[in-house]
């Protein structure tokens, strides 16, 4: 796989598909951790000479232009960001874009706006996506992509315009891709999986795929009580899959998972509830489960004591709410004590791997430095597809 380093990109136009889908937060970015990640390419290339124009999405616009999902926020933090001035057009490929494109010099950074505000980004017809790609592949000499977490789908400007353009992956991408990797190809051992998140169903195919590859795997978050209920056990008003009881019965007995011995349990779900620790097995009938207790957090720690390679992919409760969050901020604070030594390099430390998504987003909002993890995922859903197997076309391209 061909990457950004090796293009000549001095006085020429490089198309980059970027993740610059962040929160909005009254008209402001909220986490900017993906806009961050991205900064080190943009850099890069305008520094070599390169006139940059920026491809991204932001939430699900019902592919026309929508104020809601405007990257006007996203073009003003990448601006303080990078320390020099982006040009935000107006439109995708219409007369702004070409203006801005048109005119680089002296900006060379410019940021287009929302790809899914044109219809044809997402499109199933391949007709459709192949007309759209021919336009934003009329604006460059090159295309680079950076935006790990788009991999997984087939749209045009992840798919379509590298079919167009000599193309080559950004650094986020190249990094996720050889992590992965290391995830997947002769992990060191004991190799340990924790998964939170609300529902069995969202991992599913991810949990199938690893089973058979781990030494354990550990639940919490929303999906631990489906899997305490397949055990036979009471779990109150706590999220269950009625229909996923009978799956989850055959993922335990592999004899691998490890589930939460207390919980968070409270009236309802409301910071302001009022809540107790109670035992993971006699939850009381009229309250729900929302963050694993401190002697799951003790017992996920000691399982994941001496393990040479940890991914980690979902909270274990609702970390956005205080009185919910320290089993997250317990689990994430036994997962990056594991990368003592030049982890990175992979020599005296365990391979950490954050598996992006509201995992990612709880390391940044709890204050805990991102570098204690080997690698931090840019993107949740394409990480856990990798995982599962599947082939992702934005990879496929790429590769080709």
């Amino acid at each position: 796989m061909r990457v950004a380093a090796d293009l000549d990109v001095k006085d020429k136009r490089v198309l980059v598909r970027c993740d610059l889908n962040v929160p909005i937060e009254d008209g402001k970015v909220g986490d900017d951790g993906r806009i961050r990640a991205s900064v080190p390419l943009l850099k890069d290339l305008a520094d070599r000479g390169a006139k940059v124009i920026v491809l991204a999405h932001l939430g699900r616009p019902k592919g026309e232009p929508d104020p809601e999902y405007s990257l006007a926020p996203v073009g003003k933090r990448l601006e303080e960001l990078l320390g020099i001035e982006v040009r935000m057009a107006q439109d995708v490929v219409g007369e702004s874009a070409r203006e801005a494109v048109r005119a680089t010099e002296p900006d060379p950074v410019v940021l287009l706006e929302n790809v899914r505000f044109d219809p044809r980004e997402t499109s199933k017809d391949d007709g459709e996506r192949a007309e759209f790609a021919d336009e934003l592949a009329g604006f460059a000499d090159f295309y680079v992509d950076d935006a790990f977490g788009a991999v997984h789908r087939k749209h045009a400007s992840v798919y379509d315009v590298a079919e167009r353009l000599p193309h080559a992956a950004g650094p986020l991408v190249a990094a996720e891709v050889e992590v992965l990797k290391r995830l997947t190809e002769e992990p060191a051992r004991p190799y340990l999986v924790v998964l939170g998140g609300s529902k069995v169903s969202d991992k599913l195919k991810v949990i199938e795929a690893l089973l058979p590859k781990v030494d354990k795997l550990l639940v919490g978050g929303g999906m631990c009580f489906t899997f305490l209920a397949a055990q036979g056990h009471d779990v109150g008003s706590s999220l269950l899959e009625k229909d996923q009881l009978d799956t989850c019965k055959a993922f335990l007995d592999t004899g691998k998972i490890v589930l939460p011995v207390d919980v968070v349990a409270a009236e309802k779900f409301d910071a302001d509830a009022a809540h107790d620790v109670v035992d993971a097995e006699q939850i009381p009938s009229d309250r729900m489960g929302l963050d694993i207790g401190p002697k799951s957090v003790e017992l996920f720690a000691e399982a994941l004591a001496g393990a040479g390679t940890v991914f980690w992919n979902g909270p274990m409760g609702v970390f956005e709410m205080a009185p919910y969050a320290e089993g997250t901020r317990g689990v994430a604070e036994a997962v990056a004590a594991l990368s003592s030594g030049d982890a990175k390099s992979g020599d005296g430390g365990a391979l950490t791997v954050v598996g992006g998504g509201d995992s990612a987003a709880a390391v940044r909002a709890l204050g805990i430095d991102e570098a204690r993890f080997t690698h931090i995922s840019t993107g949740g859903g394409a990480s856990l597809e990798y995982l599962e197997g599947k082939a992702l076309p934005g990879l496929t391209i790429l590769e080709d």
